[in-house]
């Protein structure tokens, strides 16, 4: 699905993100990593490091998308499923500990048929 179905007035919108993987924005927060103020007062909406980790989030969720069939799966998978060769860790878990480029990488690999 394209970005703009999780934005308002060009800001990633919690609420939004949360409608769409069927949530709540306290759950959207916790996923990528962020304090429920984070998701709750207006100016700490709009800070650089919650529009970045939002955005993080659902450029892996929208990139393994197409695998799944549904934003919900994806999203569900990016929670869940352990990553091959990071330790049994989760997509979420490696982003939030600011290693989006690897999964984004390991996502690339794996869709060319390369074994991660």
């Amino acid at each position: 699905m394209g970005l703009a179905q999780y934005a308002d007035d060009g800001l990633f919108a919690p609420r939004k993100i949360a409608d769409a993987f069927r949530t709540t924005s306290e759950e959207i927060a916790r996923t990528a990593g962020l304090g429920k103020d984070a998701i709750q007062r207006k100016d700490r909406i709009r800070s650089d490091k919650t529009q970045r980790r939002l955005r993080e989030m659902i450029e892996v969720v929208n990139k393994v998308e197409p695998r799944f069939g549904s934003a919900l799966m994806a999203y569900a998978w990016y929670r869940s499923e352990p990553l091959s060769g990071f330790s049994g860790q989760t997509a979420m878990q490696l982003v939030r500990d600011g290693r989006t480029d690897e999964v984004l990488d390991y996502i690339d690999a794996v869709d060319a048929g390369v074994h991660a």
